[in-house]
């Protein structure tokens, strides 16, 4: 709109010295971070107030793995919504790599056929990016149409559930460290690593500069085809690596396994405060949302509401938190 004033974008500095748009975490972090807290509290003290089995140690340790999932997908999607795009193939990642792992350890070292699954999900990310990038095609048509394709190699793989005998298959998703699940603590670690990677190194600033303005970054010298494949990359690679501890968790790989997981992931970014457009997103917010997330799904589990009105929930809340910053960028 003429004679409106607009806010400049923030910018960092490339590996070249020059200015390129930066990671928005806003100077709303305070409070992004106290409207987190009062939120989980708030949903804590329902929970302890209205379901008697909440507080009890064997729900609080499902409630650290079951978050294993939904957070590791969480993560690797914000590092592909912060250039601006979307994965939607991490759901059909889950199922394959899950599937592939629990195949291949009847034949191969445990550790060997995980680091398989993994492999798997990295293949299937970098080939989406390559699409992505080197053709410039829509992120949304590339990632449906992978969506569809490996869910359908899930099920050439293996039409129905395999379940491993070996007991070293469940130790990964069941070994706990004192209190704290494995599985939890690698969750944890992912995030720690990705957030001094996004924030901390050249190719992480790069790909958060890509959804800021990607051609601003090309004019900077830096490869914008490379980092976008990098980006889904790693989304391949957290989508494997959560379709491997799933599998391990729950003691059996399905084909049918990880259907709306991408839902979950998009909504835990948004709840973050993740812009859709690219080039706004935390870390550290996203692990706030993925917590409302997963809290608020074992609430709706305790009170015994049907799935499908969990996932009529999350796509209203997915809904609300885009007119709210909808509002709130018209506003400023």
């Amino acid at each position: 709109m003429t004679g409106q004033l607009t806010e400049p974008a923030p910018t960092t500095t490339d590996p070249r010295g020059r200015r390129v748009p930066r990671l928005v975490v806003g100077g709303r972090d305070v409070t992004m971070a106290a409207a987190f807290i009062t939120l989980i509290a708030v949903l804590v003290l329902v929970a302890a107030l209205t379901a008697d089995t909440f507080l009890t140690p064997t729900n609080l340790t499902n409630l650290l793995k079951q978050m294993v999932t939904t957070g590791l997908l969480s993560f690797g999607m914000l590092v592909v919504i912060l250039t601006g795009g979307i994965d939607l193939s991490v759901g059909s990642i889950v199922a394959f790599s899950g599937i592939v792992t629990a195949g291949l350890v009847s034949g191969l070292p445990i550790p060997v056929a995980m680091a398989v699954g993994v492999v798997s999900g990295i293949g299937f990310g970098l080939v989406n990016g390559a699409l992505i990038a080197r053709f410039e095609l829509a992120p949304f048509v590339v990632t449906l149409a992978a969506l569809t394709t490996i869910r359908g190699l899930a099920f050439v793989y293996s039409e129905v559930p395999i379940a491993p005998e070996d007991p070293g298959f469940f130790t990964l998703g069941s070994a706990t460290l004192g209190p704290v699940p494995v599985s939890t603590l690698i969750m944890l670690a992912v995030f720690l690593v990705g957030g001094v990677f996004l924030t901390r190194t050249p190719p992480g600033r790069s790909i958060v500069a890509i959804g800021g303005n990607a051609e601003t970054v090309r004019l900077a010298g830096i490869n914008v085809r490379r980092h976008v494949v990098l980006a889904y990359t790693i989304s391949g690679a957290c989508a494997g690596l959560a379709g491997v501890v799933l599998a391990s968790r729950v003691g059996i790989a399905q084909p049918s396994v990880g259907v709306a997981f991408e839902l979950d992931a998009i909504a835990a970014c948004v709840i973050g405060g993740a812009s859709l457009a690219g080039g706004r997103g935390s870390v550290r917010a996203t692990f706030g949302g993925v917590l409302v997330l997963v809290l608020i799904n074992n609430l709706l589990n305790l009170y015994g509401v049907q799935s499908f009105w969990q996932q009529v929930l999350k796509g209203l809340i997915i809904i609300a938190v885009i007119l709210v910053q909808r509002t709130n960028r018209v506003r400023s």
